[in-house]
């Protein structure tokens, strides 16, 4: 199997983590026991299946996400160098996040009222209760981990630095490497990985169990949890990039799936039975169960991720039209899709009908507007070149047998150095 090919599954793999990201958000108005007013609105036929979809869902893709970030940073700074690294990063992470925050959060900002409007009546006051806002307080909504990214790749590259600097004969990368090959061939990743997300979780002084890894929406100074979770995960992609030269080490994971599937599914089954299929909103207290908890969900977070890439390097390592438009269309759809599907649900809110109706058409419908937005205003304009690091030539939704084939966004090369 080339490079090529593999870079094909990841980025499948990174086009799953962003749909699954827009799911989630379509299924939260239907978890019951939210609180009204925590979310654009609460739906009217809650779903415990949604909720422990949702739950699953929750637990890694974000995670995914950010190792596939580590793994293409890597690719990208050995092949453009530091000045390019930082170019292409500020046109394709920052100016989204910037242009993308201020054209979503008015609207995201407009949705909420409205839902707050339809539930209440008018726009409720604040609880009396309600705690202090956090310091740096700042609603980066959705677009967090654009914020969170821009972080990690400076700590990652002043790591990187410090290690070039100091390991002039190179062993300390060569052992880093050794390590790194050796704990995928053994399977100790899933064990060995989640150590410090526990450590943070568990030891975070208001972690809601429920929601996993904390979300680093509400400020510009990021939890520490959350860095610790999301570093882990973006290093660990940077250091399996440097192995693809020695070691085919995303072959293990092929082979390895199934093992990492059947544990994910039973570490989530465990969670579910400590926390509930439901979320509650009181922080968990230090003690067994919370440990207990931690524990599971850490080696569930690796698990998934392990099955879904070793899922994708043995059955999309070729590639597909269809996956390679979905994985170019991935990036706006997660930008953008907040608001609409926060329409939808507002709009269905109320309805008298029954989940299994509501929530299907939730997705279909904002699916059909995200997915119509990229093909006929993004994919060949300037915003898809800014997205996809290139602008893409007019092509039809189905090629043809002459059709250029469609290459990765993200360039392929040796790898070299740290």
């Amino acid at each position: 199997m080339s490079s090529t090919d593999r870079l094909h599954a990841l980025d499948a793999v990174r086009a799953f983590a962003l749909l699954l990201g827009v799911m989630f958000h379509g299924g939260f108005s239907f978890i019951p026991g939210m609180i009204p007013g925590l979310w654009f609105i609460v739906d009217n036929s809650p779903s415990t299946t949604i909720s422990v979809m949702s739950f699953a869902a929750h637990m890694f893709r974000m995670t995914l996400f950010f190792f596939i970030a580590g793994f293409f940073a890597h690719m990208m700074f050995h092949r453009q160098g530091t000045r390019g690294f930082w170019r292409d990063r500020a046109k394709r992470i920052l100016l989204p996040l910037v242009a993308g925050w201020m054209i979503f959060f008015p609207m995201i900002a407009a949705i909420w009222v409205w839902g707050l409007i339809r539930t209440f009546g008018k726009i409720p006051p604040p609880p009396a209760n309600a705690p202090a806002p956090p310091a740096g307080a700042f609603p980066l909504t959705h677009l967090w981990f654009l914020y969170i990214l821009l972080i990690l790749y400076v700590v990652i590259l002043v790591v990187r630095w410090a290690i070039v600097a100091l390991d002039r004969n190179g062993g300390i990368r060569r052992v880093a490497d050794t390590l790194t090959r050796g704990i995928v061939r053994t399977r100790l990743a899933a064990v060995l990985l989640p150590i410090p997300v526990i450590a943070a979780l568990y030891t975070s002084p208001e972690w809601y169990m429920w929601f996993g890894i904390p979300t680093p929406d509400r400020s510009v100074f990021p939890q520490l949890a959350s860095l610790i979770g999301f570093g882990t995960a973006a290093a660990f992609g940077w250091l399996i990039h440097r192995q693809l030269e020695h070691e085919d080490v995303l072959s293990m994971w092929r082979r390895q799936w199934p093992m990492h599937l059947a544990a994910a599914v039973v570490g989530t089954i465990v969670c579910l039975a400590i926390a509930g299929v439901t979320p509650t909103f009181v922080p968990a207290k230090p003690g067994a169960r919370t440990l207990a908890f931690a524990v599971s969900y850490g080696i569930a977070i690796w698990c998934w991720c392990f099955a879904v890439i070793g899922i994708a390097v043995r059955y999309l390592a070729t590639e597909r039209f269809a996956v390679r438009y979905t994985a170019d269309a991935s990036y706006w759809i997660y930008l953008a899709h907040l608001p609409v599907v926060a329409v939808f649900q507002v709009i269905v809110g109320h309805w008298p009908l029954h989940w299994t109706l509501k929530f299907p058409l939730v997705m279909a419908a904002s699916l059909a507007v995200l997915f119509a937005s990229y093909h006929y205003l993004v994919r060949r304009s300037f915003i898809g070149a800014i997205l996809n690091g290139r602008r893409i030539r007019a092509t039809p939704l189905m090629p043809s047998a002459s059709t250029t084939p469609i290459h990765s966004t993200e360039p392929t090369v040796k790898t070299s150095g740290m």
